[in-house]
Parts: structure tokens; C-alpha cells; sequence
């Protein structure tokens, strides 16, 4: 993984040195301490390793890799709105420490700072280039509206839950490797196997961060157990879990949705989801979307020895406790 290594702090690096003007403070001031918050940089690294698969240095595609990481955080910021979540990262949310009308501006500013990263590449790329990133876009936008529309439905299916997921996250993982392996100048086959491999990730990712959020040990998680129970959030557990219930337990979980509260509610949801097998349900699903993905990277045509670095990626992130 030393490569990794390497790329990441090279990522971080070009990061740290993004530069926005003084005035309108207001306007600026939001974007300078938000990408001062950190974050894992996933994205941006796994461009930078889908150039370096195909013999070609990572840092070719480092423009493209910043990018995707402003892009990455302009979503954040407006998910942060629409979610009405108070905290990013441990801080406090731009429209929290603004107010939104400033989260909104200051979101757009770093979706065109993305599109003047993505510039600086080899005219050669671009237009591929633009067209990945100009798709995804509007894809990510698509899986945040089926999100804010499972809220007042009822009626969610665990495949449209998985297509939501793909649209809201997995497809940004896809893009930016399939972003690596323009640079990388891979075959179009290769770029196909290799976006599918980020995508059958990501949706395994997603899946893990379910499991996580009602599984996780509180010691490292890192926020609140039981999060997306005590928001009554339509996650692949409580799909799940509502598809498998029979009467008596269908009823039970509406009633612990609907009446319960606080540390009794996320109790009384994992004893059920406990009973009915919830979470060996949701790591096999998982598990599948992991193997798929293994299976993409086993057809792409470069040695094996040069797959390592993003299955190594892909191992820790399926295999994470936070």
C-alpha cells in the first residue's frame, strides 16, 4: 500500500494549496474551512490508482483527482442542507456556521472550481473526461431526489433502495477510476471492467455503512449507534427487515418505528433485526456486490501484481469498523 501512501499525500498536498480570494468573505470563507476538515480522500486516490493500473504515473491524473474530490464536498455541502444534519466530520456544518443561502453559493463555487481542475487536463482527455464527469454528476443529483423522495414513501423496495445507493454513491466511485483510466489511456474494455469494479464497491460500501451504523462497536464508530433508526431511515436493513417480517413482526416494527424513542428504540429495532437475521442478510448482499466487483477486476488486462494496490482499497473499505 505504498503507493497509496504516496498518492494520498500528494492528494492532500494539491488540496491544501487550492486558493480562493479574500472578498466576498462570506462567500470564500465557508470553502476555505471546509476543506480544511479532512476526509479520507477515497475518491481522488482511486483516480490517481486507476492512471497508475495502466502503466501510467498516478500524478498524470491528479488534476482529474482534485476534481473529483471538489465535487465530492460541493455534494456534501448541499446534503448537509437538504439533511438538516448539524455536524461534518466532527464540526459544525457550513450552513450551521453560516446560514444556508451562503452553504448553497459557496457548494456551487466548488462545483466550478471542479470543472476548472478538470480543465487543466490534456486536451486529448477532455472531452471523454467531460463527459464522465457531466453524466455522474447528474446521476449523484438523481440518487439524492430518490432519497429525499423515500422519505414520504412508503412503499420503497429493496432494488430501488440499491439503485438510489448506486446513483447516490457508487457511481462517483466508478467515475473516478474510470476518470484514471482515460489518463491511463486503458482499452475501452478496461474502462468499462474498471468503472463497473468502483460501482459493484461502492454499493457494497453503502451496504457496509448500513450494517455499520446499527452494528458498529460506539468505541470506534465515532457517532451515534442507531442513527438512521432513530431518523426512521429507509436504509437495506429495514427494507429488509420489512420484507422478511410476517404479521406479528411487521406490526412489532412499525410500533418501535413509530412510538419508540432514544436508546429503547435502537434497542428494541436490533433485537428484531437480531431475530430475523437482518445483518448476516445485508453481509451477504454485500458480499455479493464485493465479488462482482472482483470479478470486473480479475478481466481487466494488466498483471496481476498491479491490481493489488485498489483490492487492497476495496478490502479495507469492506472490511472497516468505522
Amino acid at each position: 500500500m505504498q503507493a497509496s501512501i504516496t498518492l494520498q499525500a500528494l492528494i492532500e498536498e494539491k488540496i491544501q494549496a487550492v486558493r480562493f480570494p479574500a472578498n466576498p468573505a462570506n462567500l470564500y470563507d465557508p470553502l476555505n474551512y471546509f476543506m480544511t476538515l479532512g476526509g479520507k480522500r477515497t475518491r481522488p486516490l482511486l483516480t490517481l490508482l486507476g492512471c497508475d493500473l495502466f502503466g501510467k504515473p498516478g500524478e498524470s491524473a491528479v488534476n482529474a483527482a482534485i476534481a473529483v474530490e471538489l465535487f465530492h464536498n460541493f455534494t456534501l455541502i448541499h446534503d448537509d442542507i437538504m439533511d438538516e444534519a448539524p455536524l461534518r466530520r466532527g464540526m459544525s456544518t457550513v450552513h450551521t456556521k453560516w446560514n444556508e443561502n451562503i452553504a448553497i453559493l459557496s457548494g456551487d463555487v466548488l462545483f466550478v472550481k471542479a470543472f476548472e481542475f478538470l480543465s487543466n487536463n490534456d486536451v486529448r482527455f477532455l472531452p471523454q473526461l467531460i463527459a464522465v464527469f457531466t453524466r455522474t454528476a447528474a446521476e449523484v443529483c438523481e440518487g439524492q431526489q430518490m432519497d429525499m423522495d423515500f422519505e414520504s414513501r412508503q412503499d420503497v423496495t429493496i432494488e430501488e433502495y440499491i439503485e438510489m445507493i448506486r446513483l447516490k454513491t457508487s457511481v462517483l466511485l466508478g467515475a473516478a477510476l474510470e476518470m484514471g483510466a482515460i489518463i491511463g489511456e486503458a482499452s475501452e474494455e478496461d474502462k468499462r471492467l474498471l468503472y463497473e469494479f468502483g460501482m459493484n464497491v461502492g454499493i457494497a460500501f453503502q451496504l457496509k455503512d448500513d450494517i455499520l451504523d446499527l452494528y458498529a462497536d460506539p468505541e470506534k464508530f465515532g457517532k451515534q449507534v442507531g442513527g438512521d433508526i432513530l431518523s426512521n431511515k429507509k436504509t437495506f436493513l429495514l427494507l429488509t427487515a420489512e420484507q422478511n417480517a410476517n404479521s406479528t413482526q411487521r406490526s412489532e416494527l412499525k410500533k418501535i418505528m413509530d412510538e419508540f424513542a432514544g436508546e429503547k428504540k435502537i434497542e428494541a429495532a436490533r433485537n428484531l433485526f437480531d431475530e430475523l437475521g437482518i445483518q448476516e442478510l445485508a453481509m451477504d448482499r454485500m458480499k455479493e456486490y464485493y465479488a462482482a466487483a472482483k470479478t470486473a477486476m480479475d478481466k481487466i488486462s494488466v498483471p496481476e501484481s498491479a491490481k493489488q494496490e485498489l483490492l487492497g482499497i476495496a478490502d479495507y473499505l469492506m472490511n472497516r469498523e468505522v
